[in-house]
């Protein structure tokens, strides 16, 4: 029974996974395929976290430095996991890195390889991503939230006039996305609100076929953003973004009211969903776990365990099992690194 966990992936529920287990008196292999730690908020370069408005770079910095304080933390960048063999307890696993191939053994995994933004590009086009230079996704926008400067892309004018539109990739059976990414609508209130702060001239609009605020995020962002920032939230359905004499149209239909509406925006910002990432794609096929129907890792034994797999020894974390905020994020990896080192400790694959 080895006494090492083997964590793949070094973004937000890799790093708590791997210092959990370390502090837990266990060693933690901790394997990323960047050259450094952070993940999604690191690498999408996300201004300020959803939804207290940490900022991200300082608040992942912090994870990271953490973790290196750990004697049993072991960090290996620039590498991958290519195989594995054995069972729950006698895992070997072999890791691709700098140095060559290492076959590693381990008494238990921690897969967390995170999401992908949707891509716009795949919603029929009407939202004319990859057309309209003025048209984002909102890791685009989060760019310019970091620099402190959000300007139009085509004129390079601080906007009068940008919106949100929510659910794209999310919500969708025609693309097989029937899904709700749970974090959208928050961190679209939480833009808004720094846009506002930013250029308190111009003027912000959140078209929402519903407004899903999780937890205490009512309190914390979205009335907020209505009452203290003043975005205007408007029940509808966009059906196409088009250019205009210089601007974009935002064409749609008014649910509340019931009627077809048109309304000029010099940005749009589309609230991307969430897609499991190539590398939880990849993985699943290597570990041999099972994915769920969307592509994201499936749960063994919901809802009372909620990060075992299929395969005993091998636990899942963060938005590998599917749309996650950052707060569940945390807590699944917190669930997966005890029930790793529970397994190791007691000899015997976890038994419900």
């Amino acid at each position: 029974m080895s006494d090492t966990v083997v964590v793949i992936g070094g973004g937000p529920a890799g790093i708590e996974a791997a210092r959990n287990i370390a502090d837990l008196g266990m060693k933690a292999v901790l394997v990323e395929e960047r050259e450094r730690l952070g993940g999604t908020p690191i690498f999408e370069s996300y201004a300020a976290l959803t939804p207290h408005f940490d900022d991200a770079e300082e608040a992942m910095d912090g994870m990271i430095a953490a973790l290196a304080e750990r004697a049993g933390a072991d960090v290996r960048t620039n590498s991958t996991v290519t195989a594995i063999s054995g069972e729950a307890g006698d895992f070997v696993v072999t890791v691709d890195g700098p140095s060559g191939s290492e076959e590693v053994a381990a008494g238990a995994v921690v897969l967390c390889t995170g999401f992908t933004h949707f891509d716009p590009g795949r919603e029929r086009q009407i939202y004319n991503y990859y057309q309209y230079p003025d048209v984002l996704a909102l890791q685009d926008l989060e760019v310019m939230l970091k620099a402190h400067d959000v300007r139009v892309p085509s004129t390079g004018k601080v906007p009068e006039r940008i919106c949100w539109v929510q659910c794209v990739g999310s919500r969708d059976r025609n693309i097989g996305n029937e899904y709700c990414s749970k974090v959208c609508c928050g961190v679209a209130s939480k833009q808004a609100i720094e846009v506002r702060k930013i250029a308190p001239d111009s003027r912000a609009y959140i078209f929402y076929i519903d407004m899903r605020m999780y937890g205490y995020w009512e309190q914390q962002i979205y009335w907020p953003a209505q009452e203290q920032y003043h975005v205007q939230y408007i029940k509808g359905i966009i059906t196409e973004i088009l250019e205009k004499q210089g601007g974009l149209i935002v064409r749609g239909e008014d649910t509340t009211m019931g009627r077809p509406m048109e309304v000029a925006m010099d940005m749009v910002v589309l609230s991307v969903g969430m897609e499991p990432s190539e590398g939880t794609k990849t993985m699943a096929g290597v570990l041999g776990v099972e994915q769920n129907k969307y592509g994201f890792i499936e749960v063994a034994r919901p809802p009372l365990d909620t990060v075992s797999t299929n395969r005993e020894g091998i636990f899942a974390a963060g938005a590998a099992l599917g749309p996650a905020d950052l707060e569940d994020t945390i807590s699944s990896a917190g669930a997966a690194a005890s029930k790793a080192v529970a397994l190791i400790r007691r000899g015997s694959p976890a038994v419900v």
